[in-house]
């Protein structure tokens, strides 16, 4: 997934996002740092929205079931994968992939998996933790092969 396509996929759904807050145009164009104007223009697909507003749209409505079900898992770790061209530290628990990931390989110590919409790569060690993630493959595939033989 692109920088393109999530801007693509937020802008489309911007309007089921803000009705799901319960939000108005005008307290949604204020919570998300926009001009009500500008706000109907993406509403009514005239216009996408920016970079840094689908960035910010993501950080603050993280639990939008809409939002969630559109990116197939947490916005912000789909954002964080793109804006920062994969992660590579442990970071936050996961229920495990249950939902939205395909398991590609496993170890006794971790797991690789392919999320099922924004087609990225994930590694969870043993308690389920996110220790990387990236859109490349080969990458995925040599990082936690590096895991695995130390």
């Amino acid at each position: 997934m692109t920088k393109e396509e999530i801007i693509l996929i937020i802008s489309d759904k911007l309007r089921l996002v803000r009705t799901e807050a319960g939000y108005t145009q005008d307290k949604m164009a204020t919570v998300i740092g926009l001009s009500k104007k500008t706000l109907v223009q993406i509403e009514k697909g005239r216009v996408m929205a920016s970079w840094t507003a689908a960035i910010a749209i993501c950080a603050l409505f993280k639990d939008s079931e809409t939002l969630t079900t559109s990116l197939g898992g947490e916005p912000l770790e789909v954002i964080e994968t793109i804006a920062r061209e994969g992660i590579d530290y442990r970071k936050e628990k996961t229920l495990g992939g249950k939902i939205w990931w395909k398991d590609i390989k496993k170890t006794d110590e971790y797991i690789l998996q392919q999320n099922l919409f924004s087609k990225h790569y994930r590694i969870l060690d043993a308690e389920d933790y996110r220790i990387y993630s990236s859109f490349d493959e080969k990458s995925s595939r040599k990082r936690l092969d590096e895991l695995t033989s130390n």
